[in-house]
């Protein structure tokens, strides 16, 4: 949990507070963007949360925390009731697991719930609220895993719902060496159909991503908005394997259509698809020039 001795003293004065112990990953700034901002290399509160909304996505982010950073003088009155609220529901069928992981550094995690049995995108971490909420979702059919740095608690989520693991075989390391479904190649997989998991080596070896209902694509590593250029992105200076494949990989998605982006780190974003399309080629013509 927080520490007030270790408070930063970027926060303006008031309850909720951010310690040193952040990792600057960037959660309780797009969660709760009307309360936290980025101050000399770390989060802070700019501003104390005063309305229920505020209040309600401020608390959101203190349990989203990957590293418990953020903590307030007294307990939020309404924490419990923000505790019942996850996963949060960001469009149809497809939910926010919150509760990020400090193994994964603090990257997001998403929940379909779907009849035919739910798919977990990405570990989040093994919390008892989220598990029982999982649990009154239908449980979890498939873990879903992008790519080797978003694993954290796989193995936890297994042993308790009996789910199968999916994850490409160039990303498989020591501590994901008995998952259930390792995949292999270059060509896209259809799981089910609604779901088809397409191959984009670059970020790493072995990264994939998952369109669900030819509507959401789940992006991990690859592809995210950002706030700063106010376009569709590539991580440059994270690219632990090719940024030559990562172009390749981008371009490859050119052959799909989808109306929101959800990716592990970054921020998202939802457009129609004309717009999502125009996007893409803008961040495959970045790429063309950060190269």
């Amino acid at each position: 949990m927080a520490h007030l001795s270790q408070r930063r003293q970027q926060n303006v004065s008031g309850d909720i507070y951010v310690d040193s112990s952040c990792i600057d990953c960037d959660t309780c700034r797009w969660m709760a963007p009307n309360v936290f901002n980025r101050q000399s290399g770390q989060s802070a509160v700019y501003h104390q949360p005063i309305t229920e909304f505020e209040r309600q996505q401020a608390s959101s982010a203190l349990l989203a925390c990957p590293t418990a950073s953020i903590g307030s003088v007294e307990p939020p009155a309404e924490i419990k009731a923000v505790q019942a609220s996850f996963p949060l529901p960001v469009t149809d069928r497809v939910y926010h697991c919150g509760y990020h992981a400090e193994s994964s550094y603090g990257a997001a995690s998403y929940v379909i719930q779907r009849p035919e049995g739910n798919v977990l995108v990405d570990s989040p971490r093994f919390a008892p609220p989220l598990v029982k909420q999982l649990e009154a979702m239908g449980g979890v059919r498939y873990l879903y895993l992008t790519h080797r740095d978003d694993v954290a608690d796989h193995a936890k989520f297994r042993a308790h719902f009996g789910c199968d693991r999916i994850l490409h075989r160039d990303d498989i390391s020591s501590s994901t060496r008995d998952i259930e479904m390792p995949l292999e190649g270059g060509d896209a997989i259809s799981l089910a159909p609604d779901l088809t998991i397409i191959p984009v080596p670059g970020h790493t070896k072995g990264h994939t991503v998952l369109l669900y209902d030819n509507r959401v694509l789940f992006t991990g590593d690859h592809l995210a908005w950002s706030e700063q250029l106010q376009h569709l992105y590539a991580f440059r200076s994270a690219c632990w394997y090719s940024w030559e494949e990562l172009l390749e990989s981008m371009q490859q998605l050119r052959q799909y259509q989808f109306e929101w982006v959800l990716p592990g780190h970054g921020r998202r974003y939802h457009a129609d698809v004309i717009t999502m399309t125009q996007q893409l080629e803008t961040c495959i013509t970045w790429m063309a020039t950060a190269a």
